[in-house]
This record gives C-alpha cells, structure tokens and sequence, in this order.
C-alpha cells in the first residue's frame, strides 16, 4: 500500500507534536518535584542581639536586615546590608567590627565578612580589607585577601593574615610597609 507523501507528512507532524507537548508537561513535573524553596525561615528589620556567656556580655551586633535560614539543612543567618559588632573580652576591652555584608554559619561558628570590612581595637589598631573570616570558638580572624594594618608603630599592607581578636597575635603574609622600629 501505497500512501501519497500528503498523508504521511501530516501523519509525522501530529506524531511530534504529540511527542512534544506530551514531553513539555512531564518535564515540567519533574522540574516541580526537583524544585527546593530557599527561603528564610524568619526575617527582621533593625536588630540589635546581646550575645552573654554567664550573665557577661560578650557582644553586641547590630544591622539593618538579617535573613534567618536555621530551616534548611546547613543553617546559617544572612546580614545583607551589613553589621555593626562589638566584641567584650574578659576584662570588657572592646574589638570593634564592620562590614557591608555578612554570613554567619550556625554549624561551623565561622563568619564570614564582606564588603569594607574594618575592625578596630581600643588601643588603636586597625585592620581593613574585602572580606575576613571570624572563627567564633576560636576567637581568631583570617583571610587570605589584601589587608591594611595600622597602629601606633605605623601602617602595612600585605596579602594574608590571621589574628586574635584582641590584636595581641598577628602572623601576616606577603608584608610591606614603614613600621617604627625600637632601638
């Protein structure tokens, strides 16, 4: 049997519309069934947290906007116009933190700090650069970015540092600058 090419030309074309709508809407279930929400579970606008350890503050962070995700499986809580900190050792000395953006990472303790980040001591000292980890079990700053450090001995610069919180330990990479050197 014998059809004419009219025929068989509209019978391929019903035949792969079919397919391709027939195709269209399981890919479209199975993009719903891949698909996983990524929103916070809370949001709040201007927060100021007291963070205390035996009745003592221990710091003080404030921002404009923090993005709560303790709902999903590696939790974490988002600043991102920022955050002001200020951190009290044992003796209430202060550390003093900023940056345009931070993340802080429940399960690990590490913040990370992005944007401007400045943190300055009350003796003075102060760090700047991009972007800083801060371990918070640890105490201790780090990053492998570009810094500038300045104090009463002068100002560095360099690429690659890590320090306690209160300035008292400083190793530092790949540094330059004019230091007051003691005689």
């Amino acid at each position: 049997m014998n059809l004419p090419k009219k025929y068989i030309i509209n019978a391929v074309t019903v035949l792969a519309v079919t397919l391709f709508f027939g195709c269209e809407s399981n890919f479209k279930e199975v993009q719903k069934i891949n698909f996983s929400e990524f929103v916070p579970g809370s949001d709040a606008d201007t927060v100021s947290i007291k963070y205390t350890d035996s009745g003592r503050i221990t710091g003080i962070l404030k921002s404009r906007k923090m993005l709560d995700y303790s709902n999903l499986e590696f939790p974490f809580t988002e600043f991102p116009k920022g955050i002001d900190v200020t951190l009290y050792d044992k003796k209430q000395k202060r550390t003093f933190i900023k940056s345009n953006y931070a993340v802080s990472y429940k399960e690990t303790g590490i913040i990370d700090l992005q944007g401007k980040v400045k943190i300055t001591s009350e003796t003075g000292q102060m760090l700047e650069t991009e972007q800083l980890y801060f371990d918070q079990k640890n105490e201790w700053f780090y990053t492998e970015r570009k810094f500038k450090l300045t104090d009463a001995k002068g100002v560095s610069y360099g690429q690659g540092i890590d320090f306690s919180k209160d300035f008292k330990v400083i190793n530092s990479q790949r540094i330059t600058g004019e230091l007051e050197a003691n005689e």
